[in-house]
């Protein structure tokens, strides 16, 4: 036999990660060779551990060497798992952390996705802590971060991280691979927890119509019954051009966002500060968003040291009608909720409608009013939106209605 193969990262600078190598031999028996940071304190730990994956692959004889630098037990169980597939072709059996569904909290279609965090399928040391910063949405990526060489060892790893990781009551987002090839990462990711599935480089119904099927199906075979929503990424001419019949091609999208950096390619561009060549876009999107009844989600903000040029473009963004940024690092999530958050005068208007609306509740009335002017429904629901999001941010306190600020 002698198939050989290796899996994850090795050198001076990894951490949170290993390297896996594997060689599948006809005789021999089982050769384990481990050089670990943690040695002393994990180093049987590992043994045990690939000594039982070798048992569940059912593998007699096989030389495995680890480089290890804190990788943490679904690390490690991806990686050697990756390495063993590569080895073998004819291995798909997936060798799981524990996974208790119970333990995932809910999402909704109206949760607040303000800030979305990007996290490179591939790299466990940014997954491990992401929750600790607090954005509404984690995505693991498994698209446009991940080297097309190391597609198959990101979709292993993710599925692992969706299983150990607890991240908090940050939404659960996984960016899939570009159709059809992103059809087969919803076999990693379905069945472990994940609320929202982002479809890239999104053009046509059929492709939301494709991953809608495809999810249930993975439902129905797993016994899940908790919706998972969608999140088209349109980031071509054709896809903003189709942007309302993407919005509304399945009950489950919940939002619409546009990726600018393809769409600047995709027009003959480039993208700018200021932002002039992608304004139309940014409104298409926006405008099919929310005459769809789902959130339009801006691009993210390339420059992760303008802290000052990130507020603006937040700002912009909200001037724009967006809900929320993408982000690609954790420092600037405070920034995006902070800018997104209403401003005073916005709370002391959204306050009063409310008022006004649970009053005319009260009183058995159809009609909302506030002093002389008609308060149409989708102005109430603006307004129960903002006070939530004052509520949120710290802004406005929960018993606002009692006097308190």
């Amino acid at each position: 036999m002698n198939n050989a193969a290796h899996a994850g990262r090795r050198g001076n600078d990894v951490r949170s990660d290993c390297w896996v190598e594997i060689k599948l031999n006809d005789s021999g028996g089982r050769i384990i060779n481990l050089n670990s940071k943690v040695e002393s304190m994990y180093g049987q730990s590992i043994r045990d551990l690939v000594t039982d994956m070798l048992n569940f692959y059912g593998i007699e004889h096989a030389d495995i060497t680890i480089e290890d630098n804190g990788a943490l037990p679904f690390v490690l169980r991806a990686r050697i798992e990756t390495a063993i597939r590569r080895a073998d072709a004819s291995i798909s059996k997936a060798y799981l952390p524990t996974f208790d569904p119970s333990t995932i909290p809910s999402t909704s279609r109206d949760r607040f996705r303000r800030s979305r965090l990007y996290l490179p399928g591939n790299e466990p040391k940014f997954m491990i802590n992401a929750a600790l910063h607090h954005p509404d949405g984690i995505i693991l990526d498994l698209e446009d971060s991940v080297s097309p060489s190391e597609k198959d060892a990101a979709a292993v790893l993710v599925r692992n991280a969706l299983c150990a990781i607890n991240f908090g009551e940050c939404e659960r987002m996984v960016r899939i691979n570009q159709l059809p090839a992103g059809l087969d990462d919803l076999l990693f990711v379905i069945p472990y927890g994940v609320h929202v599935i982002l479809i890239p480089k999104c053009e046509l119904t059929g492709q939301v119509h494709d991953v809608d099927r495809a999810i249930y199906e993975i439902k129905r075979q797993h016994n899940i019954s908790h919706d998972i929503f969608l999140m088209p990424i349109v980031e071509s001419a054709a896809g903003v051009m189709r942007a309302f019949e993407i919005a509304c091609a399945s009950p489950h999208v919940v939002a619409l966002t546009i990726g600018l950096e393809d769409y600047t390619a995709d027009i003959g561009t480039q993208r700018t500060v200021q932002g002039q060549e992608s304004l139309w876009a940014r409104s298409m999107v926006i405008n099919a968003a929310r005459a769809a009844g789902v959130q339009p989600i801006d691009s993210v903000f390339s420059d992760v040291g303008d802290m000052d040029g990130l507020r603006q473009s937040v700002l912009e963004a909200k001037a724009l009608g967006f809900d929320g940024k993408g982000c690609i690092h954790p420092r600037q999530i405070a920034v995006i909720h902070d800018a997104f958050a209403p401003a005073t005068d916005e709370i002391e208007k959204a306050t009063r409608i409310v008022r006004a609306f649970e009053n005319a509740e009260a009183n058995g009335l159809g009609v909302v009013s506030l002093g002389s002017k008609m308060i149409d429904p989708p102005v109430v629901k603006r307004a129960l939106r903002t006070v939530k999001l004052a509520i949120a941010t710290g802004k406005l306190s929960p018993d606002w209605r009692e006097g308190g600020v």
